[in-house]
């Protein structure tokens, strides 16, 4: 393995190589910003493809029931996805219910978990998340820093100059994140979009091949520095999992609330819109488009607001989900360092 690859890219928008833009849609992009953008692209495309297409969306109208056909079919479409929300909401809940044993096993659990995290911090592990994550970061970069000390003098030339990229690397990508998490909230993408930047399974490849690699080289106190900084990193691994599994429920519950909020709203639309709108509801023209055309699509876009929700929101947790599948010292693709 060359030296480049020690140094490797660190935040995700540098892994995944992807285009700025598309990263900030999928990841940063407020979800309700998202969803309203949406809802104005598809009012813009009705309006313009019915403008456009023969033989004009007024003359369809007069001559037959297109506007109860269409928000006929959107009433039962809003009535079929919020029975669909309200099972993934359930599902969400269920996870949180169980018998007495099984909630004192998960509190066990936790409760061991922190008392590891204890010992390995030398102080009581935070209970807010990004001062979690964050005090683990700084646990790193400090071991990083007392092993980079004990490598750079060592007479391999090799073993110090892959030791000083690698470090080097630790440490400023612990530094960015732990500026990041610093004062970061739970709820939003803040402390997941941090803790998705610090690149912990290339690192912890990198602590085993320095230590298989330069087994010969390494004293005995290099030997146990790098076991201390692949302990660290190994610790992210599963809280950074835990507090992603968090974020999932937090969301997922999120836009149930959301989307059944605006389900209602969209039902009445769409109920006045068969019961009163037809081809001589609305008349006369604005920027040279029937009137009639701007009213239906904005009154179609609304009732599309549930489902553009759902995939705002789905869209996030998906590409999150893709990208840390794996736990672990486990690369799954290349431009995923």
């Amino acid at each position: 393995m060359s030296n480049d690859d020690v140094g490797t890219a660190n935040t995700m928008r540098e892994r995944a190589k992807a285009p700025g833009i598309r990263f900030r849609i999928l990841l940063e992009l407020n979800r309700l910003v998202f969803a309203g953008v949406l809802v104005v692209a598809v009012f813009v495309s009705f309006a313009v493809a019915v403008t456009v297409l023969p033989p004009g969306f007024a003359a369809v109208v007069r001559s037959g029931d297109v506007i109860d056909t269409l928000f006929s079919a959107m009433i039962t479409a809003i009535v079929t996805g919020s029975t669909l929300v309200v099972s993934i909401g359930q599902l969400v809940i269920s996870q949180e219910d169980g018998p007495l044993g099984d909630q004192r096993k998960r509190m066990s659990d936790t409760l061991d978990f922190r008392g590891y995290t204890d010992e390995l911090l030398d102080e009581t592990t935070p209970a807010d998340p990004s001062s979690f994550l964050r005090s683990i970061v700084d646990l790193t970069a400090e071991r990083t820093r007392t092993l980079r000390e004990g490598l750079l003098d060592t007479g391999d030339e090799q073993l110090r100059t892959e030791a000083e990229k690698f470090t080097e690397s630790v440490i400023r990508n612990a530094m960015e994140v732990s500026a990041q998490l610093d004062g970061a909230t739970f709820g939003t993408f803040d402390v997941l979009s941090a803790a998705l930047n610090f690149n912990y399974s290339w690192k912890l490849y990198q602590v085993d091949r320095i230590s298989n690699d330069h087994a010969d080289a390494l004293d005995e106190t290099d030997k146990a520095r790098l076991q201390e900084l692949k302990t660290a990193l190994a610790m992210f691994g599963p809280a950074r999992q835990h507090i992603k599994t968090l974020y999932f429920q937090w969301e997922l519950i999120t836009f149930s609330q959301l989307t059944l909020y605006l389900a209602v709203p969209a039902l009445v639309v769409a109920g006045v819109m068969m019961a009163t709108v037809d081809a001589t509801t609305v008349t006369g023209y604005t920027l040279g488009v029937d009137n009639l055309t701007w009213v239906v699509g904005a009154a179609f876009a609304f009732t599309l607001a549930p489902f553009l929700l759902f995939v705002a929101y789905l869209l996030r947790i998906l590409t999150v989900a893709k990208r840390t599948l794996a736990i672990g010292p486990l690369i799954l693709r290349e431009s995923q360092r």
